[in-house]
């Protein structure tokens, strides 16, 4: 199926005292549009849209703009702007402003603005603002992935297929590994590091899907690869290649995906036993990973927690183990942005991105995510109901109930409502859409009454009924075929006459 995206982006770029270049096309304020296309494939094209409003600070906005810090400054100028998702403003501020520490040309703070150094007029400032603005919504690399099944696999870059695929719903494990429970007794308070840690991570992320989080202990559970003995460090290694082999065996012990309607995300902690202690992760150099964690790309991550050797050979066992929860969240967190694709790109050394602090990620970044979403469940919704229509082309006889109608119809419209949306710039709204339309079209599909083993080719049912109805059908014919001769020898024979 075809679709022609229309992304509207509304930027407001807004010049401090000092900063309005000499080269403007017209005075301020005025607006203006630039659009870019992104050529997915030969029937997807993404037409990205920057309506752009170009004016001078407010009063309120020139107070907060003299902060001492740009950290101060973006929070209050968070308060002035307009806080709509999807939104950009971008304030241009005079070329000797100290607010911008010294080397640094652009900051991006953690809401919905960010700070530009004036300097060489709107012709030098062009080229440094589209690469703003589209590292806080999209880039092509971000769209083409949200689109990864429709493009051809040459084309993806290399993490393309490592995010998550959109969902209404994700279940999140976090799991604690014991296999030498004789020596180690390991405690870990996993409930007050989530309520801690990744609660605040998943408040933000709920607009974008619903979450369910739990936690085990499983004792006995062994990495399926034993590790290398190295000598010089006296420690044991896992290779890069040997990692992938590592997870079946764990996974056939985690049984939390088999009952599970969404994707499970496991996060696991493993303390190695002491017979391979410690244990560490190499990278495919053969240096040490600094976390000594490694995740699988749609599945989630491993970290090999080592537990330090008794300083007595005499002490007790079981050794009493508390995990530092703190270390290992910090790992746990990073893994799970990388699965919903919140890595930060590569950026050129002049800009300076804020830390999105305990909520795990900034506003933009929020945006970002529910961009790349809401193209791909209007990609999802368009290939569930191509299928679904060759499904029905395919049996003729197909029964389509009411409901199933009123599905599809909505799914349609839902789908429509959300390119539109998105092509006016309404980001919240067209992802609402989007997830109804997907919500829509997968009750459409999946309905019991469509299930196409219900329906059998005409050649089947002779083929099931004829064995059922021919030795019945036999002797009935033949008395039919008896009736009819004695009925024909009747009207041969003359009337007998007395």
């Amino acid at each position: 199926a075809s679709a022609q995206f229309q992304l509207a982006v509304p930027v407001a770029l807004v010049f401090a005292p000092g900063s309005v270049p000499g080269d403007l096309p017209r005075p301020l304020p005025f607006r203006d549009v630039q659009e870019m296309e992104l050529s997915v494939n030969l029937r997807t094209t993404v037409t990205s849209r920057y309506e752009t409003i170009y004016r001078s600070t407010t009063a309120q906005e020139e107070a907060a703009l003299g902060a001492a810090t740009a950290r101060e400054a973006d929070a209050a100028l968070h308060l002035l702007q307009d806080t709509s998702l999807g939104s950009l403003t971008v304030y241009v501020v005079p070329e000797t402003s100290s607010l911008l520490p010294q080397g640094i040309s652009v900051y991006v703070g953690k809401h919905r603005s960010a700070l530009v150094r004036a300097g060489g007029g709107l012709a030098a400032l062009r080229p440094r603002l589209q690469q703003l603005t589209q590292v806080m919504s999209f880039t092509a690399s971000s769209i083409t992935a949200a689109l990864s099944d429709r493009v051809p696999d040459g084309q993806l870059g290399p993490d393309a297929r490592r995010h998550l695929k959109s969902s209404l719903g994700y279940e999140i494990t976090f799991s604690l590994l014991n296999p030498d429970p004789k020596s180690h007794t390991v405690e870990w308070d996993i409930e007050e590091a989530v309520n801690r840690y990744v609660q605040p991570v998943l408040d933000k992320l709920s607009l974008v899907a619903n979450f369910s989080v739990d936690s085990q202990i499983l004792y006995y559970a062994v990495l399926g690869v034993t590790p290398r003995f190295d000598k010089e460090s006296s420690s044991f290694l896992l290779s890069t290649h040997s990692l992938p082999h590592v997870i079946n065996p764990v996974e056939a012990r985690l049984g939390s995906s088999a009952a599970s309607l969404y994707p499970v995300l496991n996060f696991l902690l493993y303390v190695p036993e002491r017979s391979h202690s410690p244990l560490y992760i190499q990278d495919k150099d053969g240096a040490p990973v600094s976390t000594n964690a490694f995740h699988s790309p749609r599945w989630g991550g491993i970290m090999v927690y080592n537990v330090e050797a008794p300083s007595s050979p005499q002490a007790s066992l079981p050794l009493h183990v508390e995990v530092d929860m703190v270390r290992v969240m910090e790992v746990f967190l990073a893994q799970l942005r990388l699965l919903f694709g919140l890595s930060r790109e590569e950026l050129p050394p002049e800009f300076l991105l804020e830390r999105p602090g305990n909520e795990g990620l900034a506003d933009w970044e929020l945006d970002r995510l529910l961009w790349a979403h809401t193209v791909e469940n209007i990609a999802t919704v368009s290939t569930t109901l191509t299928s679904l229509a060759q499904l029905l082309d395919k049996i003729g006889n197909i029964v389509i109930k009411d409901d199933v109608a009123s599905e599809v119809y909505r799914a349609v419209a839902s789908a429509q409502t959300a390119m539109a949306e998105l092509a006016t710039g309404h980001l919240h709204s067209a992802f609402q859409a989007s997830k109804e339309a997907v919500t829509s079209s997968e009750r459409a599909f999946f309905d019991p009454s469509l299930l196409h083993l219900l329906y059998f080719p005409d050649d089947q049912k002779f083929a099931i009924y004829i064995p059922l109805f021919l030795p019945m059908a036999v002797p009935i014919l033949l008395s039919l075929a008896k009736i009819v001769r004695e009925t024909r020898q009747r009207k041969k024979e003359p009337t007998k006459m007395d």
